[in-house]
């Protein structure tokens, strides 16, 4: 069959010279930048899905729209015939999800529509309720329900009967008993043995009930995790196809056993990956040792949930954290120097200006190294959600009937408080540094990981902003030595060092073999184009851009981001050949015991 997994838009998006759209455009409260980055990036469950299709031998496509104006996804729709069309929906673009199906209705009436994600899972029902175009709505986690459905259109067979999946019979809305979670993850086929994506995902489900968090409504309240050879053949096949070696491992608690992470770091080295990552996780779950493997295995960055730093709406929303909890393990992570993004919320279920002081000030106290403010959301599915409906002031046909993004709101704040958070909010959104390694620090990191790539860097990076450039160059050009993961931002310190020197042709031979080597950052963009612009002086120099921020260019490539799509996207090719080895083929453990919680 041919299968076309889509990521839409999440409304209709204006074109470039086009006039804004008459219906089903954005919110009128919308402005520029509320989409964060990673709404942006491609489910990893569509990976998943595409997997599973190709290697039971079907035609699969997977692209993100995501960013694409309207008028582009019409015309990727009429070029491109499928025989199933699966979206991805999330609360943020399930206005564009009704759109695309509704589309592909209009072009194809025989083609059967798929939906899933955490949006659709808890509304299946209305879902199918609102959207005609909707065949099916697969609830929860969907290999199994996603392969049953192919195989029933490919034999002519009804679709309906399938466990966890939702779908009308006589225009009644019928939806099938829950499928049982899958136990061992190891027999599910894996993105990375078809699909190019700095994205990884080893485990599913989170033990803790957050009020505001929808994980168990989409994975089930048990964590569950492949093995550590399933989990290393994965990052050395993602790597090897990635083009800039930085990996986002995005489990919803990567470290829940403690256990397996320190056994997939001593193997992540044993093997010889060569790569930087990080990962999202919780702050009970870290310890010394951990970190200290972590850390040489090649993580830059721990995201953590933090929420707050007030005792008493941590307690509110059923975190199971302190204040003091937090520190500690921040402090043990800058000890082997893991950079610290803290996730913060404001407008939880008790919230006062009060508690909100008291974040601020924790803040100060803890320092992070960045942080990032969202306000609550409440997401069907989730706690929060459950006690709105119960309490009368939210209810699913909220989602169908407005037009908001994502329902941000304060839970039970104030009038007056929930203006101040606004206010405030609008003030301090986005990605806010807060603190930074000096030379000392960052030496000290040295001498207690030893001679480790990314420290040398840490240490270039702290001794150049201090002006001290032959020390700098002295261990950029040692991480180089190491085999640090990212050459082309030691060559960028490098060239910018030769800069400031005057010296303008070691300059442009550093900044040279960084285009040969490993021109993708961010970094390196920005000076090539400032020397694109103003030409190579003085001036230039001292404006040039020395950093190495764990950071991926965004928007540029498909599938994983809304990039151009080739010319010949909907030209349908026989699928791949099995892989030569594929994922876990070479497991040499029982996953059943790498799943106890840490």
């Amino acid at each position: 069959m041919k299968i076309a997994l889509l990521y839409p838009p999440p409304w209709k998006i204006r074109g470039a010279g086009e006039p804004e759209p008459s219906a089903d455009g954005p919110p009128s409260e919308y402005v520029e930048g509320d989409l964060d980055g990673d709404f942006f990036q491609t489910p990893y469950g569509l990976f998943t899905l595409g997997a599973q299709a190709l290697r039971a031998g079907h035609q699969v496509k997977v692209m993100n729209l995501s960013g694409f104006s309207w008028t582009r996804v019409q015309q990727i729709l009429a070029a491109l015939a499928a025989d199933l069309y699966g979206l991805s929906c999330w609360t943020a673009n399930r206005r564009g999800v009704a759109l695309v199906a509704r589309e592909v209705k209009r072009l194809r009436p025989s083609a059967h529509v798929v939906v899933g994600g955490p949006h659709a899972t808890p509304l299946a029902r209305e879902m199918l309720e609102h959207h005609a175009e909707i065949d099916t709505v697969c609830v929860g986690e969907s290999e199994t329900s996603f392969l049953e459905v192919v195989d029933c259109l490919q034999r002519g067979a009804p679709t309906t009967g399938i466990a966890g999946t939702a779908h009308r019979v006589e225009g009644r809305v019928e939806i099938l008993e829950d499928r049982p979670a899958i136990e061992d993850l190891d027999t599910v086929a894996s993105p990375h043995d078809y699909f190019d994506t700095h994205i990884v995902m080893t485990s599913r489900g989170c033990p803790w009930r957050c009020t505001f968090c929808g994980a168990e409504a989409s994975w089930g309240r048990s964590y569950r995790a492949q093995s550590v050879p399933y989990v290393l053949d994965a990052l050395e096949k993602a790597v090897a196809r990635a083009p800039v070696k930085m990996i986002q491992i995005k489990d919803d608690t990567f470290t829940t056993n403690r256990k397996r992470v320190i056994e997939l770091c001593r193997g992540i080295r044993a093997r010889g990956i060569g790569f930087l990552w990080s990962c999202d996780t919780r702050v009970d779950v870290l310890g010394d040792e951990l970190l200290r493997e972590m850390r040489l295995a090649g993580c830059e960055r721990l995201s953590l949930g933090v929420e707050s730093g007030s005792q008493k709406i941590l307690d509110a929303i059923d975190k199971k954290i302190t204040p003091d909890e937090i520190i500690e393990s921040s402090a043990l992570a800058k000890k082997y120097g893991i950079k610290l993004r803290y996730y913060m919320m404001v407008g939880n279920r008790g919230e006062t200006r009060e508690t909100f002081d008291e974040t601020l000030r924790f803040l100060e106290r803890a320092k992070p190294h960045q942080y990032i403010f969202a306000c609550l959301s409440v997401y069907p599915g989730t706690r929060d959600y459950d006690e709105a409906k119960k309490a009368g002031w939210v209810d699913a046909e909220f989602y169908f009937e407005r037009d908001f993004q994502e329902l941000k709101t304060t839970f039970d704040a104030s009038d007056e408080d929930t203006a101040f958070f606004r206010d405030w909010f609008r003030r301090n959104k986005g990605l806010r540094e807060s603190y930074r390694e000096g030379g000392d620090e960052c030496r000290a990191i040295l001498e207690r990981l030893g001679p480790h790539h990314a420290a040398h860097m840490d240490l270039a990076g702290a001794l150049y902003r201090d002006g001290r450039l032959d020390e700098a160059e002295e261990h950029a050009r040692r991480a180089l030595d190491l085999g640090y993961p990212a050459p082309g931002l030691a060559l960028n310190y490098q060239a910018c060092i030769a800069a400031r020197r005057g010296d303008f042709a070691a300059m442009k031979s550093h900044f040279d073999e960084a285009a040969r080597r490993d021109p993708q950052h961010w970094a390196l963009l920005r000076n090539a184009r400032l020397l694109q612009g103003a030409g190579v002086s003085a001036a230039t120099a001292a404006q040039l851009v020395a950093d190495h921020e764990f950071q991926l260019l965004e928007r540029t490539a498909q599938p994983t981001l809304p990039g151009p799509l080739d010319d010949d996207f909907a030209v349908w090719r026989p699928p791949p050949a099995p892989p030569a080895r594929p994922i876990g083929a070479t497991r040499r453990a029982d996953p059943r015991k790498l799943r106890v919680m840490a």
